[in-house]
């Protein structure tokens, strides 16, 4: 019965412990949750103060606003003081009774367990030990330590078990005040609590609750009627700007404006990362007196790109990529090429750095007098449509018609250049004289002075002088083997090849027909330079689509200020002048190798001079050996005609000798040898006296 009644003890007991230990879980909750709040709300008041100390970009000197959170913030500090006060009273009024029933009074109990378990297996194993004593063979001494041993557990056992009984009969009431206590102490901080935020909580703070709920309902009406206006506003632009939405807008409805000296949009600007990869970065570009700025996202301020005063640029191919133009500096040392989003952007962009780099916009009215020049350009340069048909008729059906232009001998574009000052241009280029901005392909058009063999149209040309298929290049003997990239300007017939003057002056024109009719498509080539000839080679298909024998070349330049511009003068058979002869002028753009080239085809002119002097000089001496060589096969003749003449002189003699007989009566008798020395010897003699 005992041990039944000590089971439903300890029953209870564990329902008991399980019970509190959830119970002081949630009230450990509330006790954590109030100094979580009391340090909150001590760190908002901190807050609050140090409102008037931040500097917000928008926020102006708001002296409202900062007096009404210092306000609050004081308010707040007196409720945090009130929340830090209760959560002293929760640690010591609701907490520690718990904390202590949980701590001293459970263990206890469970400490007690254990020690009355191991005192009850002592005396179970001390009344085993005493139960298996012999009647027959009693030992006084075992006896007795066995009789000593159950005594001792039997005390212990039954000592144990009293105060174990007793703390499971007094944990009957600790249990109802660990449960009451902390309750009371929770209810009579709260009480406190709400006694100091009553007396906190005046009719003057009141009056201010209410004046800044008032204001708060004014900045909301206020707010509703901007955003019902703003968003007004965001319709009426979103159907006026619908049209800008396409990245390529219609140019009738949207004309190019060439008068602009300022402009600003996004460009895609090229950057070279190796030999032959490259990166495009989308940045701001906008146009700053002479210089481009340009401005990358999240920049405070744009930085210089480049200086665009007297700079050139036109429109390029670049990496299979439209609306591409390239600026180059005034110097030629840097080059910058960049992409638009549309066709207007892109002849935009390019008319306003050619009227920047004219220095138009340090003019009063620089768009009038950008639309001044740009008048002048476009009568100095006009289309002739008369030449245009007769071009084209003279074009094979089916064939892509080059685009051409008139250039007029009495019109100039911008300023001249000094050293023409006192030239007629007339007496440089050819009135009338068409302009050729597309590289025809022999293939379809013979070329004036062309030298072009049979099949040499289709055929493939390695640039570095290799050989391929098993055979030979033309230029695989040449000394001289060198490879610049270039783009094609136009070409046109000059009346002078004797002075550089004409080279500058058809760059001039060239580039003034690009830019007023927009031809911005320039054809990049492989130009090779050798000992004899100059090639354009496709660089994708490595077929040759012009060659200019290099005897033809009779005058290149570079350009005076753009040393990226150069140009050469062909002589070549036929043309539009009623002579012979015709002097064709050809200008190209290169990579910042205008001077390089010119010098690479010098070099070629001067190899090629020192080769054919080597030439007549190697072939003089080659027929003086042969003159050599023919007087020493004419002396060694006559040498030779003296010695059979001398031994058919010995035969003749040995055969005119009288024929003596024997003292036997014997002959003396000429061998058939000696017949026939007789008869070489009579041959001989009609040779010599035909001699």
């Amino acid at each position: 019965q005992t041990r039944s009644l000590l089971g439903v003890f300890e029953e209870d007991a564990t329902a008991i412990s399980n019970y509190m230990n959830q119970l002081y879980q949630a009230m450990h909750r509330i006790y954590d949750a109030q100094n979580e709040l009391s340090a909150a709300t001590h760190l908002t008041s901190k807050l609050l103060k140090e409102y008037e100390k931040q500097r917000f970009p928008l926020g102006g000197d708001d002296e409202v606003m900062s007096s009404t959170l210092q306000q609050f913030s004081k308010v707040i500090d007196e409720l945090s003081s009130c929340h830090a006060v209760l959560s002293t009273q929760l640690a010591d009024a609701m907490m520690f009774p718990i904390t202590q029933f949980k701590e001293r009074d459970l263990k206890e109990i469970l400490t007690l367990k254990e020690v009355f378990q191991i005192a009850s297996n002592d005396h179970d194993a001390a009344i085993n030990r005493y139960s298996r004593l012999s009647k027959k063979r009693e030992n006084d001494k075992v006896k007795y330590e066995v009789t000593e041993d159950v005594y001792t557990s039997r005390k212990k056992q039954h000592q144990t078990m009293m105060h174990y009984f007793c703390a499971l009969n007094t944990l009957q009431y600790k249990k109802k005040i660990a449960l009451l206590e902390p309750l009371l102490g929770y209810m009579q901080a709260q009480i406190s609590f709400f006694k100091m935020g009553s007396e906190n909580l005046n009719d003057q703070l009141e009056e201010f609750l209410t004046n800044i709920g008032t204001s708060v309902q004014n900045v909301r009406r206020e707010m509703d009627s901007d955003v019902e206006t703003m968003q007004q506003t965001i319709e009426d632009l979103e159907v006026a700007s619908d049209p800008l939405y396409v990245p390529d807008p219609d140019p009738t409805k949207f004309p190019v404006n060439r008068n602009l000296t300022r402009k600003a949009g996004y460009l895609n600007a090229r950057n070279k990362t190796g030999l032959v990869s490259s990166t495009w970065d989308r940045q701001f570009y906008f146009t700053q007196g002479g210089n481009l700025m340009s401005q990358a996202r999240g920049d405070v301020a744009g930085g210089l790109a480049m200086d665009i005063d007297n700079c050139s640029v036109m429109a390029v191919d670049c990496e299979d990529r439209r609306y591409c133009f390239q600026i180059t500096s005034f110097d030629g040392k840097k080059s910058s090429i960049l992409q638009a989003e549309s066709k207007k952007d892109h002849e935009e962009w390019i008319c306003t750095i050619n009227n920047i780099s004219k220095q138009i916009y340090l003019s009063e009215n620089p768009e009038e007098i950008a639309a001044r020049v740009n008048q002048s350009a476009l009568e100095a340069v006009t289309p002739s449509p008369s030449f245009q048909q007769r071009h084209e008729s003279l074009r094979p059906a089916g064939q892509s018609r080059p685009l051409t232009a008139r250039t007029s001998s009495s019109g100039s574009i911008g300023s001249e250049p000094t050293n023409l000052a006192a030239l007629s241009l007339d007496s440089l280029v050819a009135p009338d004289t068409p302009i050729q901005f597309d590289i025809i392909s022999p293939v379809c058009e013979d070329q004036p002075g062309q030298a072009k063999a049979s099949g040499q149209g289709g055929r493939r040309t390695n640039p570095f002088g290799e050989s391929g298929g098993g055979t030979k290049s033309e230029t695989e003997d040449s000394i001289l083997h060198q490879l610049f990239i270039v783009r094609f300007l136009g070409s046109m017939e000059v009346k002078s090849d004797d002075n550089p003057d004409v080279v500058y002056e058809t760059m001039r024109q060239i580039l003034a027909a690009r830019a007023i009719h927009n031809i911005f498509r320039m054809t990049e080539s492989h130009l090779l330079v050798s000992c004899d000839c100059l090639k354009l080679i496709d660089p994708q298909t490595q077929v040759t689509r012009l060659m200019f024998p290099l005897p033809s070349v009779v005058l290149y330049a570079t350009h005076q200020e753009n040393k990226r511009l150069f140009g050469f003068v062909l002589r070549t058979s036929g043309g539009r002048s009623e002579s012979n002869l015709s002097s064709v002028c050809y200008i190209f753009e290169s990579n910042n190798e205008g001077e390089k080239i010119c010098d690479s085809v010098g070099l070629a002119k001067q190899i090629a001079l020192h080769a054919e002097l080597d030439r007549r000089a190697s072939e003089k001496q080659k027929e003086i050996e042969r003159v050599k060589e023919k007087q020493q096969k004419e002396l060694s003749k006559q040498k030779q005609i003296e010695k059979d003449l001398e031994e058919q002189s010995r035969l003749i003699a040995a055969s005119s000798r009288p024929n003596q007989a024997s003292s036997e009566g014997q002959f003396v008798v000429l061998s058939s040898s000696q017949s026939e020395e007789s008869d070489l010897g009579e041959e001989g003699k009609k040779r010599e006296s035909e001699a």
